[in-house]
């Protein structure tokens, strides 16, 4: 099974490459297979590449749902808050 994490590109560098915000950690990842990907854009992350380019409301529901998926014992999310 393959897990595409939601990434908020925050800024293009070089030919079809950026630096993704992931849950407040910065990857430098490709998008080749979603040139359109702007500054601000949600994507789907998988193994160095956006794969598909998503809307903030699904970014938000996938990013709630890996929370309590991540912290379903302890009945909060990375932040510490309950869910």
């Amino acid at each position: 099974m393959c897990l595409a994490i939601p990434a908020r590109v925050r800024e293009k560098t070089g030919v079809n490459m950026a630096v993704v915000d992931v849950l407040g950690v910065t990857r430098k990842i490709s998008l080749d297979l979603v040139p359109d990907a702007d500054v601000d854009s949600w994507v789907l992350m998988h193994a160095g590449f956006a794969i598909e380019v998503i809307d903030e409301d699904a970014a938000r529901e996938t990013i709630e749902l890996l929370h309590r998926v991540a912290y379903l014992d302890e009945g909060k999310n990375v932040f510490g808050e309950d869910v």
